[in-house]
């Protein structure tokens, strides 16, 4: 499906823990291709973003999880002068630990939260993380430059600008 430049695409993920490690999935492509991204994917037409979350959990992990599982963490809207432009609905899902099932998207590994900014993710997603181990939900709101360099993030539900100068 072909969208318009600037449209907003639904996306749904579910990060997935176990105890203070996460299993995540350096990406094989683009976007954000060598970097530690959760599990998830586009939203289909008439689907929930929470049955999305399930639907990609399964196609890229092997992982069947139920809606009692997953929990609802926070919303993500990312905005770029690209075709980088994201309304992404975020789910926590603590899970048993099981050796990372193979992924035709990339390589699943688990990574301790410690060790996060120590590996190439988005430049959003420490912010997620902290906000997903601390229990509290968020509103992010991300702004990014033609480079997709991001330039400032936003947590909408307290106003405080939590990366850039606001």
């Amino acid at each position: 499906m072909e969208v318009n430049p600037g449209i907003k695409r639904t996306a749904a993920m579910a990060v997935l823990r176990h105890g203070d490690a996460f299993l995540l999935l350096k990406r094989g492509k683009e976007p954000n291709k060598g970097r530690y991204v959760p599990v998830g994917g586009k939203v289909d037409p008439h689907e929930r973003p929470i049955d999305a979350a399930i639907r990609e959990t399964f196609e890229e992990t092997g992982i069947v999880l139920t809606k009692t599982q997953l929990h609802f963490g926070g919303v993500l809207v990312e905005t770029s002068p690209t075709n980088y432009n994201w309304l992404c609905f975020i789910y926590l899902a603590d899970i048993d630990y099981l050796p990372p099932p193979a992924c035709d998207e990339g390589i699943l590994e688990w990574v301790s939260f410690h060790d996060i900014p120590n590996v190439p993710t988005p430049p959003t997603d420490w912010q997620i993380y902290q906000y997903l181990m601390a229990g509290r939900p968020f509103t992010l709101d991300a702004v990014y430059n033609a480079r997709l360099e991001l330039l400032e993030m936003r947590e909408e539900i307290s106003g405080q600008v939590v990366f850039g100068e606001g």
